[in-house]
């Protein structure tokens, strides 16, 4: 703690960080670690894993897979008010109950958007008088309020075919993208990156410009939301096969959701942990990370303290261990303050979620702290293909924490393939639902 005072107080003297993030040369370098070069002199580390199949599997044009009809109208009303009409194949998830697979094909979302939560509703300009007292003392019942005509502001309309295919280890088109968050590292995949790679799948895990061994430019225009974006967009496109699933974690998430949004026809599926809800993406102008750098240094002992509380269900010697080995929250403090004044990103909002097609699992951590459980409801509620499960021992960190759990659960969403079969008697494939459901963890926390 002393330490970081000290350098803290040279950094203010100085002007210029205590710490930087610069490239390390990889102790490793036949376990898949690769240096990346997306701009001159930004390089980003890669863990790119291709394993030895003794069979591959190609797959052919017979296995189609399921062809889904995605059609939406979504309208965006002057009151603030947003309107889903899901018009297809629209399969739905119950929220905790993990019971999905109602096909419902004329079913209607309404929810406000988040930006109009705050604004207070106009006047009604020929209000309704109230109600007079009868000479006998009897009340007469107010008439019912005058239902004004909402005017739309904007509409979207989706028509599209998509074919969900089940994704095997064995399939040589398929490639697994991992994208980690605000002070994180590709390490913090450890656990599914093994595993993933074992049962043969391809799997890619690139550190964010200044985490992990990537490069840390010293300026703050390198962190912002676009800047990033731009980055896995160059690291997607060196690496995607035919047919791609993204993994994306807390602020990662967003990034997933960007290039899914880019790149219809190349992402399959994704999967969000603890990613929040579908709202644009603004900096908090009252957050302690608006601090200076030097300030951010001195308190750095007091936030790893924090995070470790907050991103982890339980604070003991295992989950330090995770911590340390995942290289998590180790950044500089001016990679840290850059990154979080960066968040900026107006057009990730309800409507760019609600145009996504592609099949997305929600994984949410009922123990975090970071991200309420509202935030996926209302994700799940938006999206037009979404599942949510809940990991009731895990919080933030839920992939490092239980990471048995949070394999299975993403292994069993790659291979779901929906069955439309019974499409025609209004009944979808439950199978995901089911293996699914039976994986939801209700053990009581140790102590």
């Amino acid at each position: 703690m002393l330490t970081s005072i000290t350098e803290g107080i040279l950094c203010c003297l100085t002007g210029k960080a205590a710490s930087l993030v610069l490239p390390l040369e990889s102790s490793e370098p036949s376990d898949g670690f690769e240096f990346v070069e997306v701009k001159p002199g930004r390089v980003l580390r890669v863990r790119h894993i291709i394993p030895e199949r003794h069979s591959p599997e190609d797959y052919s044009e017979s296995n189609t897979g399921s062809s889904v009809h995605c059609k939406r109208k979504i309208t965006v009303y002057r009151n603030g008010q947003l309107v889903i009409e899901n018009l297809g194949d629209v399969l739905h998830s119950e929220i905790l109950q993990c019971q999905d697979g109602d096909l419902e094909p004329c079913s209607t979302v309404e929810v406000e958007l988040a930006d109009y939560k705050e604004m207070p509703s106009s006047p009604d300009p020929n209000p309704v008088p109230p109600s007079l007292p009868s000479p006998h003392g009897e009340q007469k019942p107010a008439p019912p309020p005058r239902r004004r005509r909402r005017k739309p502001k904007r509409t979207v309309q989706i028509d599209s075919k998509r074919v969900i295919s089940s994704c095997k280890g064995t399939h040589s088109d398929v490639a697994l993208f991992f994208v980690h968050g605000v002070g994180g590292s590709l390490d913090i995949w450890g656990s599914q990156l093994d595993f993933f790679s074992r049962l043969g799948y391809e799997v890619i895990a690139p550190d964010l410009a200044g985490h992990g061994a990537s490069t840390a430019p010293q300026i703050a225009a390198a962190y912002t939301f676009y800047a990033l974006a731009e980055d896995l967009r160059a690291i997607f496109k060196r690496y995607a096969r035919k047919r791609n699933i993204l993994i994306g974690h807390s602020y990662g998430v967003s990034f997933c959701t960007f290039l899914a949004h880019e790149y219809p026809d190349l992402v399959h599926k994704v999967v969000m942990i603890n990613g929040g809800g579908p709202t644009a993406l603004e900096p908090s102008l009252c957050s302690i990370f608006q601090l200076p750098s030097c300030v951010l240094h001195c308190l750095s002992p007091c936030l790893a303290w924090s995070f470790l509380k907050a991103g982890f269900a339980r604070q003991g010697a295992k989950e330090k261990q995770l911590l340390k080995q995942g290289n998590a929250f180790n950044v500089s403090p001016f990679v840290l303050r850059a990154m979080m004044s960066g968040q900026y990103w107006p057009e990730g909002d309800e409507v760019y979620h609600a145009e996504l097609t592609v099949p997305i699992l929600l994984v949410h951590g009922m123990c975090d702290k970071f991200v309420p459980m509202d935030e996926d409801q209302r994700m799940a509620e938006i999206l037009l293909f979404a599942f949510l499960k809940v990991i009731e021992e895990g919080s933030h960190m839920v992939m490092m924490e239980c990471p048995d759990t949070v394999n299975t659960l993403l292994h069993e969403f790659f291979l779901w393939e929906p069955d439309m079969s019974r499409k025609d008697s209004s009944k979808t494939d439950t199978a995901l639902s089911d293996t699914l459901h039976t994986l939801k963890i209700n053990k009581p926390m140790d102590k």
